[in-house]
């Protein structure tokens, strides 16, 4: 543990509890794609396989239970929670979400680091996290006119990766042979696909406005 790896943790633990904020206590999930939730569930169930079976530390375990817990929560809110529903923009929210798992299914068999079933999963679930976004930013990118929460929400989920990326290089450079670029070239392909949001982010905390991404 080194101080990246904390805030990079800390910093995805805020972006799960404002979303949850905005779906609990708003009871409204506008703005909020489903499809990027379903996509977090199934990175968070093929990358915690071993939640039961390899104790690191209490620490660990708690963060999997509650990423795990509440990704099937807020789909389970967006799906069938009555009120929470109907806010639910559905015909912006179209991308084809199903047609991201495949290809990341396939690139993990051919490029991982041990060819076992946890470790491709594992892989797997770095490959479908780096592009579990683009639902949600396409549909913000739809309706433009975004709410603080909902900013708030994807600008932590990215900058957690971010915030990884940094624990790597650190680990990198003070731990002997400690060599993984399926996770760091994972984490920087998802930075990037944040970079253009991150922007504009920051120019409407500068402006004091509204944030709105450009049609």
């Amino acid at each position: 543990m080194n101080i990246f790896r904390l805030a990079g943790d800390m910093t995805h633990l805020a972006s799960v509890l404002v979303l949850l904020l905005k779906i609990h206590t708003i009871k409204s999930c506008a703005g909020v794609s489903l499809k990027t939730q379903e996509l977090y569930s199934i990175v968070f169930v093929t990358r915690y396989l071993d939640i039961f079976t390899d104790f690191i530390s209490l620490y660990n375990t708690i963060m999997k239970l509650i990423f795990l817990s509440s990704s099937f929560s807020i789909v389970w809110y967006i799906r069938s929670h009555e009120i929470v529903k109907r806010s639910y923009d559905k015909d912006q929210d179209t991308f084809r979400h199903w047609f991201l798992v495949l290809p990341c299914l396939v690139l993990a068999c051919l490029a991982n680091e041990k060819f076992t079933f946890k470790e491709v999963m594992w892989t797997f679930s770095l490959y479908l996290e780096a592009v579990a976004i683009l639902p949600q930013l396409v549909l913000l990118q739809r309706t433009r006119n975004i709410d603080n929460l909902t900013g708030h929400y994807v600008f932590l989920l990215g900058a957690y990766r971010a915030l990884y990326i940094l624990n790597w290089i650190y680990r990198y450079f003070t731990e002997t042979h400690y060599v993984h670029w399926i996770p760091c070239v994972a984490g920087i392909v998802q930075t990037l696909l944040n970079a253009d949001f991150f922007y504009y982010y920051f120019q409407s905390w500068r402006n004091n406005s509204k944030l709105q991404l450009p049609a």
